[in-house]
């Protein structure tokens, strides 16, 4: 069984000498920030900063280094092309042997091939089969890392959602800066030294996780094969009305909204008003998802997910700025707008599914949500330059804002999305129950 909220008081019999987690979140304890949560913030801001720097470095690594742009765009499909095919493996992964070990597993993966990618560049590139098989390596290490990154929020905060909320807000700020860090190092010839910052960032991620104490975490009943357990975690998806709902829009609004905005925005843009203005524009998005975090931190709907699909009611306003010649300015206020919604429906919705998901398997849950939601949006940048080639840039800008109002609409419109209640274990009289799991220590002798 897994870990449900109920009337009672937190009780959970420590395994393995081990504190269980009533202990390791004291109720008179921070709500947000306790001392899990400090190094599970740590952590998990490293690896963001570090994902966020590596494609910027890469591309403009080859570019500099006198190689095309087909080069680029081979390493960008062979970083993310096995975290899409393996994050579902990910999740079963990280129930059968513990969110922890799989994460601190990923780290130490990344550190190794970050390190390697160090001496690539400082000593140059000479056999670009190389550099592809330790971005796979990369890819591969965090589809194994993001199921798990989802499951520990709860087990490290009492504040589910604030404690998303300043995730969220650290996803942000990392966005803006580790792109223009990695940019600042390139330029001066230093792509190398962007991969052991990045090498430094995971050895620090992997060292904060291995400090925390989780206490007991839920697991697969013993002896399921590796295809019985993505069998239940298909199960408990499609069982849930509202989680597969979402990611159905979610799948339409990615290739038809999401996924071609950024490079037919940047098709406009660029040779309108510059390379700076377009960056100064996404950077006013990632300002607006930081606002949008900060205010989910305390802003707590009874339906979360009603608010959020609220919130995305503000994404048409770039797309159509664009398309009406809006200045730069403006642009820059609706990307604001965008950013702000964007981050509100994201802690919405991140939080929904770790509250009202058992513990046991939303490692599993949320690796079908990743690789549906977030597995269509290459497909939608794919298709960016054949739709504007055969029906024009503003029409296929215009698709894309009434594409993100309809998507809004029928998030409003789908009843469970629209009427799934707030689950809050910090609350009152709600806390979480364990029932028979087992504790890291005492399946290492299992």
């Amino acid at each position: 069984m897994g870990v449900r909220p109920t009337d009672r008081t937190a009780t959970a019999e420590p395994a393995g000498g081990r504190a269980g987690p009533a202990e390791a979140l004291p109720v008179g304890g921070p709500a947000i920030w306790s001392r899990e949560f400090r190094y599970y913030f740590t952590a998990r801001s490293a690896g963001l900063l570090s994902w966020a720097m590596l494609p910027v470095a890469v591309s403009a690594g080859l570019l500099g280094g006198g190689y095309g742009l087909n080069a680029a765009g081979y390493a960008m499909a062979f970083l993310v092309g096995p975290f899409a095919g393996l994050v579902l493996f990910g999740g079963v992964l990280a129930d059968r042997f513990t969110a922890r070990r799989m994460m601190i597993a990923a780290d130490l993966a990344n550190l190794a091939a970050h390190i390697l990618l160090a001496l690539l560049f400082i000593h140059g590139i000479d056999r670009l089969w190389q550099l592809y098989a330790l971005l796979v390596v990369a890819g591969t290490a965090n589809a194994m890392f993001q199921p798990g990154a989802s499951s520990t929020v709860p087990l490290v905060s009492r504040d589910v959602q604030g404690a998303n909320g300043v995730l969220r807000t650290s996803e942000a700020v990392t966005g803006l800066g580790g792109p223009a860090l990695a940019g600042a190092l390139v330029g001066f010839g230093a792509t190398g030294w962007v991969m052991v910052i990045s090498a430094v960032a995971y050895g620090t991620s992997a060292v904060c996780l291995f400090v925390l104490r989780l206490g007991p975490v839920p697991a697969p009943p013993a002896g399921e094969t590796l295809w019985r357990n993505l069998a239940v975690g298909w199960r408990e998806f499609r069982s849930r009305s509202w989680l597969w709902g979402v990611i159905v829009i979610w799948m339409v609004f990615a290739v038809l909204s999401w996924g071609p905005q950024l490079s037919v925005a940047a098709g406009v843009i660029v040779p309108e008003h510059g390379a700076t203005a377009f960056g100064l524009l996404n950077c006013a998005l990632g300002a607006g998802t930081v606002a949008g975090g900060l205010l989910a931190i305390r802003y707590k709907p009874q339906r979360p997910l009603a608010a959020g699909a609220v919130a995305m009611l503000a994404y048409p306003l770039y797309p159509l700025g664009i398309v009406l010649g809006w200045p730069v300015w403006l642009l820059a206020a609706a990307q604001i707008g965008v950013g702000a919604g964007i981050g509100v429906w994201g802690v919405m919705w991140a939080t929904s599914v770790q509250t009202q998901v058992p513990g046991d398997v939303l490692n599993r849950v949320h690796a079908y949500e990743v690789a549906g939601s977030v597995g269509m949006y290459p497909i939608g940048s794919a298709l960016a330059g054949p739709a504007v080639d055969a029906f024009g840039t503003d029409r296929v800008l215009l698709v894309g804002a009434a594409v993100a109002l309809l998507t809004a609409t029928a998030l409003l419109l789908t009843r469970p999305v629209r009427t799934l209640g707030r689950v809050d274990p910090a609350g009152a009289g709600l806390s979480y129950r364990f029932e028979p799991v087992t504790s890291e220590r005492s399946r290492n002798h299992a």
